[in-house]
């Protein structure tokens, strides 16, 4: 069996929201890989460039001038030197001469070829075969922000986790019927309602934050009740994009109020305890580490995640490892660029007992790799929507890990 690269190959392909994105394949002499790059709506300052200027067609000719001739020859397996190659060629800190969206399509694409010379599954590949739990699926249900369009929630995102499943499927199942009976619950609610959904497949309604979440909260109890599962409500409140710097308050446009830190930090605690929320995404803008340790000391049995806060990124973690802020980062490796400092990222959270979430983005494509990387990194959460072709891709991905461990599956301990 050989890994050797012989062939870099790129091309423009569309994602979900039908934007220009990138796609990589690497040859090996006995595998192949292949890698499309996802895109955020709602993204970190923090994050790498995506693009060159010039966009995807920018990104592809550097690709083919700079990168792939040095890649030639390498092997698939040094996942390590060719993403610090990869840093070496493009000589920024953010990946703004050759993408990060680039250099993600690439390590991706690599680490596949790699497993695939070796005719094993990118998880396996990736962990080894003691490999054998599945996360638990994080899925978006109902939201707003920018996400869809129109008078929505100015919370982006209203979340469902089935924790006490049996199973990655029966989890997955519980989380379709959420959403199901979410939709039933706002077409009885607004006769109005035409059924309208978000980037990810979530249901779009014209409806206040609170009165949202009530609906999540009954599907939920529903569906515990029926299936005997624990399924909890969850927010992804995506706060920078309504927080307004020159006043210093996040402007709530649906209930017409505004609130400072002070009681921003006051409604999140009072959402957590009265509705029991699971988790609770950048409940502050990205770069206010003080509130989001202020509400992680007074939380129990609530995950309190940074996205924006953290984007990935090991320096901003360290910031936040030092003063307590959140107990969990979501994992998004487009964030980062190569696969290499999104597993550094994930390696320092678990030293420090933070709870790594596995993340699609809102633009994505089919791929199914962060299934494998969820498994193979070990994170006991993975957020990758309901419903909608993109989304589901992953689930069933997880579906089919689950049959290949077949009687050494099991649910990770959370």
């Amino acid at each position: 069996m050989s890994s050797v690269i012989e062939d870099v190959m790129a091309r423009k392909l569309f994602n979900s929201r039908g934007e220009e994105t990138i796609e990589v394949d690497i040859v090996t002499t006995d595998g192949f890989g292949r890698a499309g790059a996802p895109a955020g709506a709602s993204k970190g300052k923090a994050e790498v460039v995506s693009y060159p200027e010039g966009g995807v067609d920018a990104a592809i000719t550097k690709l083919e001038e700079l990168i792939a001739p040095e890649l030639i020859g390498m092997d698939a397996e040094e996942q390590n030197e060719i993403d610090a190659l990869l840093h070496e060629i493009d000589e920024t800190e953010n990946f703004g001469n050759v993408g990060g969206n680039t250099v993600f399509a690439i390590s991706l694409a690599t680490a596949e070829a790699a497993a695939t010379s070796y005719d094993l599954p990118l998880f396996q590949y990736l962990s080894g075969y003691l490999a054998n739990e599945l996360p638990y699926p994080l899925g978006n249900v109902l939201g707003g922000g920018k996400h869809a369009l129109g008078k929505t929630t100015d919370i982006q995102e209203y979340l469902v986790i089935p924790f006490k499943a049996p199973s990655f499927a029966e989890a997955a199942k519980a989380n379709i019927m959420v959403h199901q009976k979410i939709g039933a619950f706002l077409r009885k609610a607004d006769k109005k309602f035409t059924g309208g959904r978000g980037d990810e497949g979530a249901w779009a309604p014209n409806i206040e934050n609170e009165e949202a979440l009530k609906i999540v909260v009954k599907a939920c109890e529903e569906v515990s009740e029926e299936q005997g599962i624990e399924c909890r409500a969850c927010l992804d409140v995506a706060a920078s994009s309504f927080w307004n710097p020159k006043e210093s308050v996040y402007v709530y446009s649906m209930e017409g109020k505004k609130r400072d830190s002070g009681e921003q930090l006051e409604f999140m605690l009072q959402l957590i305890e009265d509705y029991n929320l699971a988790y609770v995404e950048d409940p502050f803008e990205e770069d206010d580490y003080e509130s989001f340790a202020e509400l992680t000391k007074k939380v129990k049995n609530c995950l309190i995640c940074g996205d924006d806060l953290f984007v990935t990124n090991r320096e901003r973690l360290t910031q936040g490892i030092k003063m307590g802020a959140g107990n969990s980062l979501i994992v998004k490796t487009n964030q980062v660029g190569t696969l290499t400092d999104a597993w550094e990222t994930m390696r320092l959270a678990k030293r420090a007992g933070y709870v790594p979430v596995m993340s699609h983005r809102s633009g994505e494509t089919t791929d199914t790799h962060i299934a494998h990387l969820a498994v193979g990194f070990s994170c006991p959460v993975i957020k990758t929507g309901v419903l909608h072709g993109e989304r589901v891709a992953k689930i069933n991905e997880l579906i089919r890990i689950e049959e290949n461990l077949g009687n050494r599956a099991q649910m990770s301990i959370l």
